[in-house]
């Protein structure tokens, strides 16, 4: 229980060394783009008898390496110095924590440990480097109505869009399970008989060092017309 509110069974794996039910929740993978960066979701729960720290320290670690820390103290080896941090307030059951320019050798499992609490749980997989094609799509009444949207593990830097076609655009992000998020981008405009039977256009960057593409066809909406025949005899 955290809050008040139990905390899913299934996201939860029981720590090591405390026996006396330290939980963690953190998502089993979560697949990023190379360059990019990936926030790890992570919430612990903690018997509330017993000794507490003043002074909470977190700590993530790949085998023996740690690869992120709260300590002000702590130093990083080279591999991971600038850009890895623990983002998540410790003493707030918030372990999260986010690694920059992600590399393929990241790959791999990563343990988050807090002082007698452990979990051998997050995998960082599919390092990709080639993003997957937006998702798209188009209608059309009296205005055109596009959207653009792609997944990606980095909230803190969301991907940026680009049109072929001049509009108003709105961009939005919406939180999925497993770390990942979805961002959306809406174009609206009003089209001209030039724009039709031709590809609208949306390029998406990521992190300013990767990019893919997606296109629809803008296709004139035909009305329907009734037509009613009177016979004269």
């Amino acid at each position: 229980i955290k809050n008040g509110t139990r905390m899913s069974s299934e996201k939860m794996a029981e720590s090591i060394g405390s026996g006396k039910s330290w939980l963690i929740s953190v998502p089993s993978k979560i697949p990023v783009l190379e360059s990019s960066c990936v926030v790890i979701p992570c919430e612990y729960d903690y018997p509330t008898k017993g000794n507490l720290w003043k002074k909470w320290r977190g700590y993530w670690t790949r085998g023996d390496e740690t690869v992120a820390s709260n300590n002000p103290k702590f130093k990083l080896k080279q591999e991971f110095k600038g850009r890895s941090r623990i983002t998540g307030t410790i003493e707030s059951n918030d372990c999260t924590w986010q690694l920059d320019d992600v590399r393929e050798t990241d790959t791999g499992p990563k343990t988050c440990l807090n002082n007698y609490l452990t979990s051998n749980f997050v995998k960082i997989v599919d390092c990709t480097g080639v993003p997957e094609p937006p998702v798209m799509t188009v209608s059309v009444n009296n205005h055109a109505s596009a959207t653009c949207t792609v997944t990606h593990a980095c909230p803190s830097s969301p991907p940026k869009f680009s049109w072929s076609h001049p509009g108003k655009t709105k961009t939005s992000s919406k939180k999925l399970k497993e770390g990942l998020w979805s961002t959306k981008s809406t174009l609206t405009f009003t089209p001209e008989e030039a724009d039709f039977n031709k590809p609208l256009k949306c390029t998406v960057n990521f992190n300013d060092k990767k990019t893919t593409e997606g296109s629809v066809l803008l296709v004139k909406k035909i009305s329907q017309i009734s037509i009613r025949l009177q016979y004269h005899w």
